[in-house]
């Protein structure tokens, strides 16, 4: 008989393995940005900053306020703690997860394909020979070294900065080519995978497809918590067919274990080494590129909580707003709320702030503190409420107090 989760042993399973129902340090160091990292296996990155950088956010959830050169070193400064690929989306991941996730990533990455096969070709030998000798460069450095000659290379067929740049993203999806850091502007800076990886031309040789999946099925199940299949493919974006296998084979090795949770209609799996907290003291603002919300329907069935991206919806069709972060406070989703750094006037900005209908009492007190924590870790010199949404007139008045 399968054991039965309640559904708050599954909420609380699930905030304790993204290591958000522990209070947070009063220190924070290299070591607990790494351990942060190792946790959650993957920071995905976006280019939207409207409020900070995406990758920046999860381990200020978790932190609290900590040194962003910390993360950039690790991603940039040898030996690297963390590599750039695809995981998710585009993510910093830990290296030794590089050879299974270039093993397994089966999508058309192929941006160049409008590019005549022969001519591509060339082009692609030319940036990697650039690169072999020229050091880390962005897309427009490698665009100005072999733009004019590129022309000549492929018959006059018409290269620009844009055929460059989908050239080195499919060599970057290929593996070849990996990212030696970021610019200020936040442009890649290019460079052959064996000159930046900490395993040097030994992370190019590929995985076992079946073990590489096992291994990725493991790590998801371990921050997931509790997880149905669906749920454990999302996190590295794993065909969902070869993660059920995975998953019944680490169920026969005691890996993981079925479970059910209550309110759930399809099959669950809990890590064998998850421990499902008594109670948790999470107070996080995530970023919409959180790993805890990665998955849109398992949030909704683990807290209730509906949430979508409205970046892209229309001014005029948008419900909640442009960039929009849950709250968390403590098992449950409080509220969500509108953010933006106006750094010319070093104010956080709350365009818009809204509760959900079993808030607790005390939400708008702790995400006022919330608030004026995230405005000092980004610099800013007060938080600024504006009068929309059902939860902003509390709000204003709590960070008011503060």
């Amino acid at each position: 008989m399968e054991p039965t989760l309640t559904a708050r042993q599954a909420r609380l399973a699930a905030i304790g393995a993204q290591g958000l129902a522990k209070r947070r340090p009063t220190n924070v160091t290299a070591g607990s940005v790494r351990r942060v990292v190792e946790q959650l296996h993957l920071l995905q990155i976006d280019s939207v900053n409207v409020l900070s950088r995406s990758h920046y956010l999860p381990l200020f959830s978790r932190l609290g306020p900590y040194d962003t050169a910390i993360p950039d070193r690790l991603a940039s400064r040898a030996p690297r703690r963390m590599v750039e690929y695809w995981a998710h989306e585009a993510s910093y991941v830990r290296p030794e997860l590089f050879a299974d996730l270039r093993t397994v990533q089966r999508r058309v990455w192929m941006t160049a394909h409008s590019i005549p096969a022969d001519a591509r070709e060339r082009l692609s030998e030319r940036i990697v020979a650039l690169l072999a000798v020229s050091g880390p460069l962005t897309a427009r450095d490698v665009e100005a070294r072999i733009g004019e000659n590129s022309v000549r290379a492929a018959g006059n067929w018409g290269w620009n900065w844009n055929a460059s740049k989908r050239v080195l993203e499919d060599l970057f999806a290929a593996g070849l080519l990996s990212s030696a850091g970021r610019t200020a502007q936040f442009e890649r800076l290019y460079a052959p995978t064996a000159a930046v990886h900490p395993e040097g031309a030994a992370a190019l040789e590929p995985a076992d497809p079946e073990e590489a999946v096992l291994r990725l099925t493991e790590l998801a199940a371990r921050a997931h918590g509790v997880a149905t299949v669906r749920c454990l493919a999302d996190y590295f974006r794993l065909r969902r067919r070869e993660t059920a296998a995975a998953a019944d084979t680490l169920v026969r090795t005691g890996k993981l274990r079925r479970v059910r949770v209550a309110g759930w209609n399809a099959p669950a799996y809990l890590h064998s080494d998850a421990v499902i907290p008594r109670r948790s003291s999470a107070r996080a603002l995530l970023s919409p590129f959180d790993s805890l919300v990665f998955e849109r329907n398992r949030l909704e069935s683990l807290f209730g909580f509906h949430y979508r991206l409205e970046i892209y919806t229309p001014p005029a069709a948008r419900r909640y707003g442009y960039y929009v972060l849950p709250f968390l406070l403590r098992d449950a989703f409080a509220a969500r709320v509108d953010l933006k750094a106006d750094r010319t006037n070093r104010v956080l900005l709350v365009q818009a702030a809204h509760r959900e209908e079993d808030a607790p009492g005390d939400t708008a007190v702790e995400l006022a503190a919330e608030l004026r924590m995230m405005a000092a870790w980004l610099g800013l010199d007060d938080v600024m409420v504006k009068p929309s949404g059902d939860l902003a007139e509390a709000l204003k008045l709590a960070v008011r107090r503060e």
